[in-house]
């Protein structure tokens, strides 16, 4: 069975002469297009950043109130740094130059 190589993406070319590589030329053809169509079979679904959903609760109170703004660049939130700190610095992104 000839594989039209040129409709397969960057990723299925490589897995694909992974395969042939290790097993050879018939069988990692033969075990490619199973593997292909056991990943086609899968719905593409996205995981939600679980730390993206808690900010998102809790900025949720700020959805309607105007004068609550976040500006062109938006913020940057990280871990406080240093000896005995805690909590969070959030920093305001500006513009590069």
């Amino acid at each position: 069975m000839a594989i039209d190589e040129t409709t397969l993406t960057k990723g299925h070319r490589r897995k694909l002469n992974a395969l042939r590589k290790s097993v050879g030329d018939k069988l990692g053809e033969e075990v490619f297009w199973k593997w292909k169509a056991l990943q086609d079979k899968k719905p593409a679904t996205r995981r939600a950043d679980p730390v993206a959903e808690k900010i998102r609760a809790a900025l949720a109170d700020y959805v309607d109130d105007r004068s609550f703004r976040l500006g062109n660049y938006g913020y940057t939130v990280r871990r406080a740094r240093g000896k005995g700190v805690s909590g969070f610095v959030a920093v305001k992104n500006t513009k590069k130059p």
